[in-house]
């Protein structure tokens, strides 16, 4: 664990995300003893490895970055949310106004300049 950085095993990205279920899933191999457990063990390093591989090149490339992490995507702008990018990150009027009372304490749209669905997955709101 200490291999992969703080940041590395956060889960803020599905990048992440596919890695702590991948490594959850070869581990636990070595735990219920159905494999080898100092090769089990080894495997687990080689994929935290290659997780820091990847993330230097995306931390220096822009493309590579959006290749690996993804990009943001706006979802409202100027109180006018657009249904089609919502869809396609499934996202629900729902989920933006729960978002939109968390986040920027109300629940008017009108009152919105910018709202994204980071890379992360969470909705970034920003108020006029």
């Amino acid at each position: 664990m200490r291999l992969g950085h703080k940041r590395s095993l956060a889960r803020k990205t599905p990048f992440d995300a596919v890695l702590f279920v991948i490594l959850a899933a070869v581990l636990s191999r070595a735990i219920n003893g159905s494999a080898a457990f100092f090769a089990t063990l080894g495997g687990g390093v080689v994929l935290v490895l290659l997780h820091r591989v990847f993330a230097y090149p995306a931390f220096y490339s822009h493309a590579f970055g959006i290749l690996v992490k993804g990009k943001p995507d706006v979802i409202v702008r100027d109180g006018k949310f657009d249904f089609q990018v919502m869809r396609r990150n499934h996202v629900s009027l729902h989920d933006l106004d729960e978002d939109m009372r968390l986040s920027a304490h109300t629940d008017d749209l009108s009152e919105i300049r910018l709202a994204r669905v980071e890379r992360s997955g969470d909705i970034s709101i920003i108020k006029k």
